[in-house]
């Protein structure tokens, strides 16, 4: 009898576990061990299981469900007055001759849209932002190589950080899918995660681009932390643990 309950509340964490990772997004086990109020032993042991049948992921720290990408154009529709307006604040730091790196996401190709006409190089592994200046003959234009993820339209993997490994930008403009409140810069896409690194080692100048909906924000892959980066260009205040969280680092936080 013990044994049939023990399965019950088992099969009931576990359907609350995906229902919390499918609606929220990535998790820690802590958070995981709160909501659940059991251990966090009770919670590792539950997403072991959970993965065996191939329903999560287990990430450091946590655990991720992989439902695919949300196609680019859906994403590109959102938050779009915010996006240009980091976008404009981004380009007026650019000057002509000089070397841009362009990250994955939607706010790096609002940015693109700004650069038409300037005697620029624009490195990007984002093939929206490819297409947008692919006819701009002002533009020297650098496509890093990769695989294909077609839904996000990015290039990832071990030839695109090859690539990365053998340039370097004068500035990087960096994506995000949230900014802890430490200054962590996060990112739900395992994949993408070590390409954004080769970024910030390949850029001399590094500039996160993060609208307001990125503060506090969440993750579970951490890309880097503050003390790597330059620069924040955001288009509203960033809440005060953040924003103490990055200057203390020398990050210079900018409010489009």
């Amino acid at each position: 009898m013990t044994t049939i309950v023990q399965g019950v509340l088992a099969e009931r964490r576990h359907q609350l576990i995906l229902r919390a990772l499918r609606s929220g997004g990535p998790a820690a086990v802590t958070d995981l061990s709160e909501q659940l109020g059991v251990s966090p032993a009770t919670v590792r042991r539950d997403l072991v299981k959970l993965e065996e049948e191939g329903l999560l992921t287990r990430v450091h720290g946590g655990a991720v469900v992989d439902e695919g990408d949300q196609p680019f154009a859906e994403v590109a529709e959102v938050r779009v007055p915010e996006k240009d307006a980091i976008a404009v604040q981004a380009a007026s730091m650019i000057q002509d001759g000089e070397s841009v790196l362009l990250d994955i996401g939607t706010t790096a190709y609002r940015l693109a849209r700004q650069l038409h006409g300037r005697r620029i190089t624009v490195i990007t592994s984002n093939l929206v932002v490819y297409e947008e200046l692919a006819d701009d003959e002002d533009i020297e234009l650098v496509l890093l190589g990769g695989m294909v993820r077609r839904e996000y339209r990015s290039l990832v993997g071990f030839l695109t950080e090859d690539n990365l490994r053998q340039l370097h930008a004068d500035w990087l403009f960096l994506g995000t899918s949230g900014v802890r409140p430490g200054g962590q810069v996060m990112d739900t896409t395992v994949v993408e995660v070590p390409v954004k690194r080769a970024m910030i080692r390949a850029g001399e100048r590094v500039v996160l681009l993060a609208d307001r909906a990125k503060f506090p924000g969440t993750g579970m892959a951490k890309v880097c932390g503050p003390e790597e980066l330059d620069m924040v260009v955001t288009d509203a205040p960033v809440d005060a643990a953040t924003r103490s969280a990055l200057e203390e680092a020398g990050v210079r936080v900018v409010v489009a």
